[in-house]
């Protein structure tokens, strides 16, 4: 209990839950006692070193760092860029309260999810409940252990304290979100919630794995999948939906680290994007089965895309398997903090509106370190005009020189509703 360790499975008797409940009473007096004295600390140290200064008039940091629970900085730089993203967030953060336990211990401070059963588990809520708490400002940092506990009962692969990969755990993150939103939620059907938001239209929905929820409506796209016989010229199109697009970081470029370097060209985004969507030939391994030639033959692949999503999430491939281990490609990509046009890339451009392909930049998540299995996450997100530097616990006010700077992970671009400049990539 002192180290904050979990045990998932309980005794018979339920002994763990009787010794854990008699603490947390413990704990609940104390915390009573004690509200009045932090809150006056809070209130001379804490919010006093959150003040800022901003255009010569002092502010309140509202921002609120998440804890590290031991190796979870993989979790709490995707929580604070999904966090950043208004309308993702806003939605979940209207969402109706589940209370998972009543009775006696309802309305206290417990942690309520632990030793429950899977029914009692809600990822969705305990998503909804760390969104709300990180920007209400009235704590320096928040814990997200009942969120923790439950990805560990439900996403096994992260269980335990090892350094997990912050793209994987996002993608198991969102597609889990997407799977509990399409239940019902306190006899309220999540699509009726859906369709009532007005903001997030039919038109917007891209179904992934059923019913379109507000995870599809906001990052889901689809891509158009070419496939051409380089012997018959039979050529084969299908239709992909996706939530994020995997870039590889061009060969050429991988020796080129840092920005300042002048060996060669500069690696920029659309180099990468270029790299994926670019008419490719496929190697020995990957024939195509050609349905008029009744084999495998050599082909060409090209990826468009049909549908843009509201936001574009774009992850750079810095991770590759040699012989024997996965290394990291520590190459400098150069990014836009605005204006990132995507139309070049549209099957149709025709059919799209003078702004509607244009992306502005809301957070990045950067790897520090050498591999995946060890090293740091931090994330850069912009909120209300400015831009913060998430460190777990830690949260600082940032420029934009720092956050172009940054070896890109993750970039998470949202699409421009209005007119607001013409910087372009």
């Amino acid at each position: 209990y002192r180290c904050d360790d979990f045990v998932v499975n309980d005794t018979k008797l339920g002994l763990v839950q009787k010794v854990r409940e008699h603490l947390q009473n413990l704990e609940n007096s104390a915390f009573t006692s004690d509200r009045h004295r932090k809150r006056k600390l809070l209130e001379n140290s804490s919010l006093n070193s959150k003040l800022l200064k901003v255009n010569g008039s002092t502010t309140a940091l509202c921002a609120t760092g998440l804890r590290n629970l031991g190796n979870t900085c993989f979790m709490n730089a995707i929580l604070q860029s999904l966090s950043n993203i208004q309308q993702f967030c806003c939605y979940f953060k209207e969402l109706p309260a589940v209370e998972l336990r009543n009775g006696k211990t309802a309305g206290r401070r417990t942690y309520h999810t632990r030793s429950q059963g899977d029914n009692n588990v809600s990822l969705v809520e305990e998503f909804r409940k760390t969104l709300c708490a990180l920007w209400q400002g009235s704590q320096t940092a928040f814990s997200p252990e009942s969120l923790f506990y439950v990805v560990w009962k439900i996403m096994p692969n992260f269980r335990g304290y090892q350094q997990q990969d912050a793209h994987e755990f996002m993608r198991y993150l969102l597609d889990h979100l997407h799977l509990e939103l399409q239940g019902g939620f306190n006899g309220v059907s999540r699509s009726v919630i859906l369709q009532e938001n007005s903001s997030l239209s039919a038109s917007s929905k891209c179904c992934i794995n059923g019913a379109s929820t507000v995870v599809t409506a906001i990052f889901g796209g689809i891509l158009q999948n070419e496939v051409n016989c380089l012997i018959c010229g039979t050529e084969s199109r299908k239709f992909d939906p996706f939530l994020d697009l995997s870039l590889d970081i061009p060969s050429q470029f991988r020796n080129k680290r840092a920005k300042n370097q002048e060996n060669g060209p500069m690696c920029t985004l659309r180099d990468c994007l270029r790299s994926f969507t670019d008419l490719e030939e496929l190697d020995e391994t990957e024939l195509y089965m050609c349905h008029k030639c009744k084999k495998k033959q050599k082909s060409t692949k090209k990826f468009w895309i049909q549908k843009l999503p509201k936001v574009l999430c774009l992850h750079l491939k810095r991770f590759h398997w040699t012989a024997y281990l996965r290394n990291k490609v520590d190459t400098y990509v150069e990014f836009p903090l605005r204006g990132l046009d995507m139309k070049c890339y549209l099957l149709e451009p025709e059919n799209s509106g003078p702004e509607s392909c244009l992306y502005d930049l809301a957070a990045v998540v950067v790897h520090h370190g050498s591999g995946v299995g060890s090293g740091h996450y931090t994330a850069y997100a912009a909120h209300e005009g400015r831009w913060f530097h998430f460190n777990d616990s830690t949260v600082t006010l940032t420029d934009e020189e720092t956050v172009v700077k940054a070896k890109a992970y993750i970039l998470f671009y949202v699409e421009r509703q209005a007119k607001s400049g013409s910087d372009k990539l």
